[in-house]
């Protein structure tokens, strides 16, 4: 009876690790996420976004990543709050990053600390276009 137990639970777990695929969790396995096979999705007022990955590591937090990119004159969206921590890394140009009723500047190589609730919105203040990639940890990653 022991036997077939534990062949049982062999079974359950193998077949929970095999349903746990790259496809239904991304973090499963080291790998390469290739910028050429990532979606552009471009909102109406020219904001371009591209999802990495929403996931679970393996230590158990769930963990979201995309790249955004505002033009030069984009309307940036309205203050917001969020039910997340974000990492905001700017690639290129400037952002305004407005919260808790400051505004502070982040250029290339600055990264962006967003705590969670915190409502804030970042904008383009550049003479050019904003790229920064959102990486999200916790809770919403997938709004």
């Amino acid at each position: 009876m022991k036997t077939l137990l534990c062949a049982i639970v062999f079974f359950f777990a193998f077949a929970i690790a095999a349903a746990q695929t790259t496809s239904e969790n991304p973090l499963v396995t080291a790998r390469v996420f290739d910028y050429d096979q990532m979606k552009v999705r471009t909102t109406p007022n020219g904001t371009e976004s591209r999802m990495v990955f929403n996931g679970t590591l393996s230590t158990g937090e769930v963990v979201g990543a995309r790249e955004s990119m505002q033009p030069v004159g984009t309307v940036p969206p309205k203050l917001h709050r969020i039910k997340h921590s974000e990492f905001i890394v700017v690639q290129q140009g400037m952002l305004e990053f407005d919260h808790d009723g400051k505004a502070e500047r982040a250029g290339p190589g600055s990264i962006i600390y967003v705590a969670y609730g915190t409502e804030h919105a970042v904008k383009n203040v550049g003479d050019g276009p904003a790229k920064y990639v959102i990486i999200q940890v916790g809770g919403d990653t997938k709004k």
